[in-house]
């Protein structure tokens, strides 16, 4: 028998280390014994065992596959490489979306900084009506794109289908939660739990009976499955609360449904379809959020940077991500001021804004379907309406947002998404964005910048908007914002053992692109197109 030697004798060690893990799981199991006992009398969670158990087996269904030589390769001579057994972390019974998994805490990128503490009177104030972040009061001296960024319209909205994907945060608004007690009902992870939730046997509603390894989608293909009662038949339920959440969701349906024909027509056996399909999608979502997203929110260079160089402030060891308050509660809300003020859905169509026209949580009628193109700039098709300039202001939509969104409230203000945003950093104890810049040696906002007096420094979430306006053109986030998220995301990926970036960093998207280089725009077509140049996919 020969000596593995270089990647193959990692390879080789890594499946010795987790199948050992593994064997150590599978010995935790309750015994007969402590089933007996009352279930507040146990010592562990017998389903986090169990949860750990597919994780492992999963890794380690990897693993052997690129031991095997299954590694996912650009080349389609190669492309039949892709061979992960995921099925059983995709499937587990055990799994729900409300249902904390792993690590699911939050956690803090600045541990040692003090809560800014603001009167929370002030903060409704400002972001109330006619407040500092309503952009009501400008409206009406802005000329026609004056108020656009140079990005299209449907990137913050890809940015919210990627919160979904990572966190989930049940406490309420008031701030009845200890921040040291909130949990994550999401394993952070950008995995896409949101759309395969527990697969086709824990979560069989989503998929075709007649071709389990395909979603289900709507009548006409073009929106979700629903029950009798409207509600969408999905993985994460926030992805119906608006029109274009909803799109993105059902273009990525659509994507896997591609994903398995392209599978089959490359000859792969129908037992692997939908493991080989979710790991081809998953891994190439991954990589457009590094390679797409990122460079277009916080800048290439960046970007760049945090992959060469590694995190400052985001390390978190293998398996034991967490998502940090700094990063959920304030940095990655800034797509909130990139919504615009209105939206046209298609060619010629009629200017209408987010809410409450385009509130979702029902059946969408085919007079209301939006036309991707309109929101990202695709191939063949005109350019897209621009997302709004990042200033610190929210559309008039969002300042007022219907009960479908919030639920009922008992104080009007609550309405207002900029002061849930505000109210947001207040219960969670974060600290002022002079505070963070300080930390990372940068040159922190004017009083000329900030347009607003604030008595102890500024909430972060709205420094954060405020530098993209004045470090990053309005365009993108600035050093503090770009940052916290470029650290995060790409944070995530690395202590995720199943992603690309940790299993195969030099790994290249296989799926057909209308350019040299893949990204979201052949993502969001891939469905609807089946004929595509560039080349069939397949592991």
């Amino acid at each position: 028998m020969s000596t593995p030697t270089g990647d193959d004798a990692f390879l080789n060690s890594l499946e010795q280390d987790v199948a050992a893990e593994l064997r150590r799981a599978e010995a935790s199991e309750p015994d007969d014994e402590a089933g007996g006992l009352p279930i507040d009398e146990w010592m562990f969670d017998p389903a986090d065992v169990q949860r750990e158990e597919i994780g492992l087996r999963s890794l380690l269904g990897a693993v052997k596959a690129m031991e095997n030589g299954s590694r996912p390769s650009a080349a389609p001579a190669s492309a039949h490489g892709i061979h992960v057994a995921a099925r059983g972390h995709c499937l587990s019974l055990v799994r729900a979306v409300d249902r904390p998994t792993g690590a699911a805490r939050y956690g803090r990128m600045f541990p040692d900084l003090n809560p800014l503490g603001t009167d929370p009177q002030l903060l409704m104030r400002a972001g109330g009506n006619g407040g500092i972040c309503d952009a009501a009061a400008v409206l009406g001296g802005l000329g026609p794109g004056d108020d656009d960024a140079s990005e299209a319209a449907g990137w913050p909205f890809f940015g919210q289908l990627i919160a979904h994907d990572i966190t989930a945060d049940r406490s309420p608004i008031e701030g009845d939660v200890a921040p040291d007690a909130l949990r994550n009902a999401r394993a952070p992870k950008l995995n896409l739990e949101m759309l395969y939730s527990d697969g086709p046997v824990g979560s069989p509603y989503l998929f075709d009976i007649a071709d389990p390894a395909k979603f289900l989608l709507g009548p006409d293909g073009a929106d979700a499955p629903r029950n009798h009662q409207g509600v969408a038949l999905i993985g994460d339920p926030r992805n119906d609360v608006h029109l274009f959440a909803l799109a993105l969701h059902v273009a990525l349906l659509q994507a896997h449904n591609r994903t398995v024909d392209l599978l089959r027509e490359n000859g792969v056996p129908e037992a692997e379809v939908f493991e080989r399909a979710r790991i081809i999608l998953t891994w190439h979502y991954q990589w457009v959020v590094v390679h797409d997203f990122l460079p277009r929110l916080v800048g290439a260079s960046l970007v760049e940077r945090v992959l060469a160089e590694g995190s400052r402030w985001f390390t978190p060891a293998p398996g034991q991500a967490y998502i940090p308050l700094e990063f959920a509660d304030a940095a990655f809300r800034y797509g909130h001021g990139q919504i615009r003020h209105t939206y046209r859905l298609v060619n010629g169509g009629p200017l209408v804004p987010l809410f409450p026209d385009l509130v979702g949580f029902g059946p969408q009628p085919a007079d209301r379907r939006l036309d991707l193109a309109q929101v990202f700039d695709l191939p063949g098709r005109p350019p897209a309406q621009r997302a709004k300039r990042l200033d610190g202001r929210l559309a008039t939509s969002l300042i007022g947002l219907p009960e479908q969104v919030t639920g009922a409230v008992d104080t009007a203000a609550y309405r207002s998404l900029a002061v849930r945003d505000l109210l947001r950093g207040e219960t969670t104890a974060l600290p002022s964005g002079e505070a963070v810049a300080q930390v990372m040696n940068v040159s922190p906002l004017t009083a000329d910048e900030l347009d607003q007096a604030w008595p102890h420094g500024t909430p972060l979430w709205f420094y954060i908007l405020k530098e993209a306006e004045h470090r990053g053109g309005g365009d993108r986030l600035g050093p503090v914002g770009g940052r916290i998220v470029a650290e995060v995301l790409i944070g995530l990926l690395r202590a995720d053992p199943a992603s690309y970036l940790s299993l195969e960093p030099d790994w290249e998207p296989i799926l057909p692109a209308d350019g040299p280089d893949f990204g979201l725009a052949d993502l969001l077509t891939l469905g609807a197109t089946r004929d595509r140049a560039g080349g069939a996919a397949g592991p």
